[in-house]
């Protein structure tokens, strides 16, 4: 008879800087979105900040982040991270002193968007699922709904794909000159 025993382990709670939340949550394994950011770049972030925060440190931490290049952004507009500061919640303990989120818009999410539309196509062409579609009144007639829903998507990808180009602010003026 061997009796198991577990020695109490030590729980050490390591400093969390502004700048170490920040950089963490532009890496891309902290991305609830299966779409890389390492191509493309970030038309807009807003992080929001909780816990123990002094103003000058998110300040320092947005400068080393500009310096080191973390972050690339659309070239035909502003380079910057909007930042909100929250007080600690009373009824959610966490180890932390400081944690955060990051809510981004990324020209990469446009991948997501195409992966789903090859699914569809493939669907489409097998006329897989649609027969529950028919059925309903608003189906009944045709499933010209999905098309143009597909060409909606199909734009929004369009949108995206020039949003990362420097000629971005001119894109769609060619349609409306001819």
């Amino acid at each position: 008879y061997t009796p198991l025993t577990v020695e109490k382990q030590k729980t050490s709670v390591r400093k969390t800087t502004v700048l170490d939340v920040m950089r963490r949550l532009l890496q891309t394994k902290n991305i609830m979105v299966s779409a890389s950011t390492r191509r493309g770049c970030y038309i807009s972030i807003l992080n929001i900040i909780q816990g123990e925060v002094d103003p000058t440190q998110v300040h320092k931490s947005l400068q080393r982040i500009r310096e080191r290049k973390m972050a690339k952004f659309i070239p035909w507009g502003p380079a910057s991270i909007q930042v909100a500061l929250s007080k600690k919640s009373p009824y959610v303990k966490t180890e932390h002193r400081v944690s955060g989120l990051m809510i981004a818009n990324h020209t990469s999410i446009h991948t997501l968007f195409q992966k789903a539309m090859r699914q569809y196509e493939m669907l489409r062409k097998r006329n897989a699922f649609l027969e529950v579609y028919k059925r309903s009144k608003m189906f009944e007639d045709s499933l010209a709904e999905f098309d143009d829903s597909f060409e909606v998507v199909q734009t929004l990808v369009n949108e995206y794909k020039a949003s990362a180009k420097e000629n971005y602010l001119t894109y769609g003026l060619e349609d409306v000159k001819q």
